[in-house]
């Protein structure tokens, strides 16, 4: 059963990890590439009912406003938790750090993870996980909330664009474990970026 790995190695192939600036046109093949995937009955993780009727993922207006330039402040001597997940899989991970930005002027934090044994694989030794939920979960967007991938900054920022932000596999099959967003990482703001929910 593929996991939740086989996702984020489409994403660092095809999508990246981001750009340090806003790149509308990054986005755009962003959202072209990732309903490639799904498109593919070789990639996709949708069922075979919804594979057969599929067209494209909902998303979000491309909106510079959720593009941020984030302070990065990182947590050391944190000790290594499992993560809750969908199923009974408990994956390792340890909080790498803390993002603090600004949205509509109003200052937000996330809490951004290292998976232990993905950092240990060729590729992914810079890998960072930045799992949120916000206002449009359960209404707009998934109720599990939303993924976006990241690298270690070399400096102590690190830009987060929301309009690349993703849905969990849960989110269009069960047959997956994905991780459960932390409920520090619960944002009080619409983040109108992004892949809406997939069904109703």
């Amino acid at each position: 059963m593929r996991t939740l790995f086989t996702l984020l190695l489409l994403i660092q192939l095809n999508f990246g990890f981001g750009q340090s600036k806003f790149d509308a046109s990054a986005v755009a093949k962003f959202q072209k590439e990732l309903n490639a995937e799904y498109a593919d009955a070789k990639t996709s993780p949708l069922t075979a009912e919804d594979l057969a009727e599929f067209k494209t993922l909902d998303f979000y207006p491309i909106a510079e406003k959720f593009f941020v330039t984030a302070k990065f402040v990182r947590t050391k001597k944190e000790k290594p938790f499992e993560m809750k997940t969908s199923t009974e899989r408990k994956p390792m991970y340890v909080k790498y750090g803390e993002l603090f930005f600004t949205i509509d002027g109003l200052d937000f934090k996330l809490n951004v993870y290292k998976n232990i044994e993905l950092s240990k694989k060729k590729g992914y030794e810079d890998h960072l996980f930045l799992p949120f939920s916000d206002l449009t979960c359960g209404t707009e967007s998934y109720l599990g909330g939303k993924y976006i991938d990241l690298k270690i900054p070399k400096g102590n920022t690190i830009a987060i664009d929301f309009n690349i932000s993703y849905n969990p596999y849960c989110a269009y099959n069960h047959k997956y474990s994905c991780p459960i967003v932390p409920l520090e990482n619960d944002l009080n703001i619409e983040i109108k970026a992004g892949v809406k929910k997939f069904h109703d």
